[in-house]
């Protein structure tokens, strides 16, 4: 099983499409070939070809009409047109159809690689910057109809539009603090600026202050070259330091005096820098006790404490449950190119009923697995883990999806489907109701290559 980008070659001479097979083969891209239009554009519906080499002339129909059926059938696959001397003309009009580039007859096999590679890396980046977008649009919704999401709503407005430099927010972990730190970012004037996200339990005290103020060449073991901080990147716009309630009292202190004076220093450095930056602090502890216990400086905690904003756990949201299921699905149904699940009477009750106690975050991961699982189809109990089924469970693990079982599953349906398949991607991808390109994604993650 491969993972490599697959290309069809629709042309009429054998021995053409053989050299190319296996010159792209060399280069690490899988090659498919058909010797006429019509086979061609039945190939390609059964493969879904990450892109497409067609000549102009076949026996049957005309590179025209073949390059019109695919964009009608695949309006995004790049389709490179290859013309004999003297069709010029009519490969510049294929262009203008919607080909996205031409080779004439004779060419160089290593022009052909090079330019396949270029189209291929051209389509996966423009697929990952229109997937990052529509990501990050997303993750800035707080969906939700429930008067305590309102509320939470028409907080977010205020404290975004307000000069507050400082914002707290507080809730249990998964309750979406994440999702409303980005809202804030967008829904103010800052909107234009950077948002930069640091977890301050992920990393080590050392490089995490690297990580926030930069360092200096030497600065540190390991400190090979100079390395530039979060905060200077996120100049002008929005610093989010999650699990802020982790920090170490020292970084605390740094912090502190960023805060105050919104100037700091790089490590092994002696200059100061300013930042404009707004700080985004958020965490699932109860500062104050912290405090009171000495965990977590007073100081720091009222220069944070400015503007608090509170997130409420899932539980307490009612039919909001149901919103942020149809939000996911449609999600995720994007992600993996199917359409989105829905959930039966009976699966509805228990998803009401049930306590929620990893909040947003548990219900977007059964959303996800669900929709891997069982794609486009009506959610039933049956479909839904046994804690779900046990009234009243509201164990502190009750609900939660683990990120090895779920692995574990996709795994086996990829490949069953890819043994169904014989190796073939878009017969598998078929069979599973994903896209080619999800299936792709799903089977370097899992390191089935």
């Amino acid at each position: 099983m491969k993972t490599s980008p697959l290309v069809l070659i629709i042309d009429d001479e054998r021995k053409l499409v053989r050299s190319l097979e296996l010159a792209l083969k060399e280069a690490g891209v899988e090659a498919r070939g058909a010797f006429d239009g019509a086979s061609g554009l039945k190939l390609a519906a059964e493969i879904a070809p990450d892109a497409v080499l067609l000549d102009l002339k076949l026996p049957d129909l005309s590179g025209v009409e073949v390059l019109e059926a695919l964009k009608k059938s695949r309006p995004d696959c790049p389709v490179i047109m290859i013309s004999a001397h003297g069709d010029t003309r009519a490969a510049v009009q294929c262009v203008k159809a919607g080909a996205s580039d031409y080779l004439t007859k004779p060419f160089d096999l290593d022009e052909l690689v090079h330019l396949i590679g270029s189209t291929l890396e051209r389509r996966q980046v423009a697929e990952e910057l229109a997937y990052r977008r529509a990501l990050g649009a997303n993750d800035a919704l707080i969906v939700g109809e429930h008067p305590a999401t309102q509320r939470l709503r028409q907080q977010v407005a205020r404290v975004a539009m307000s000069g507050a430099r400082t914002i707290l927010l507080l809730g249990a972990s998964g309750t979406g603090k994440a999702v409303v730190a980005r809202a804030i970012h967008q829904d103010s004037e800052r909107c234009k600026g950077p948002f930069v996200e640091v977890n301050c339990a992920s990393l080590p005290e050392q490089l995490l202050e690297a990580e926030l103020f930069g360092a200096e060449k030497g600065a540190y073991t390991g400190a090979h070259q100079r390395r530039v901080g979060l905060v200077t990147l996120a100049d002008r716009g929005t610093l989010f330091l999650d699990e802020i309630g982790e920090l170490a009292p020292p970084l605390q202190a740094k912090l502190l005096s960023f805060l105050e004076n919104r100037t700091y220093r790089a490590l092994g450095s002696g200059r100061e820098a300013a930042a404009d930056v707004r700080v985004v602090a958020a965490t699932n502890r109860d500062l104050s006790a912290d405090v009171r216990s000495g965990r977590f400086r007073e100081d720091l905690y009222y220069r944070l404490n400015v503007f608090p904003v509170e997130l409420p756990p899932l539980k307490d949201r009612g039919d909001d449950v149901f919103l942020l299921m149809a939000h996911f699905a449609e999600r995720f149904a994007h992600d993996e190119g199917c359409e989105p699940i829905r959930l039966g009477e009976e699966a509805r009750e228990l998803f009401r009923a049930h306590p929620w106690p990893g909040n947003v975050r548990e219900l977007r991961n059964l959303v996800e697995r669900l929709t891997i699982l069982h794609p486009g189809q009506m959610i039933e109990p049956g479909h839904l883990p046994p804690e779900m089924k046990v009234p009243g469970a509201n164990r502190p693990d009750a609900g939660r999806v683990l990120p090895d079982q779920l692995a574990a599953a996709e795994r086996d349906l990829l490949l069953e489907a890819l043994t169904r398949a014989r190796g073939q991607k878009g017969r598998a991808a078929q069979f599973l109701g994903i896209s080619r390109h999800a299936l792709k994604r799903r089977l370097k993650r899992l390191n089935l290559d």
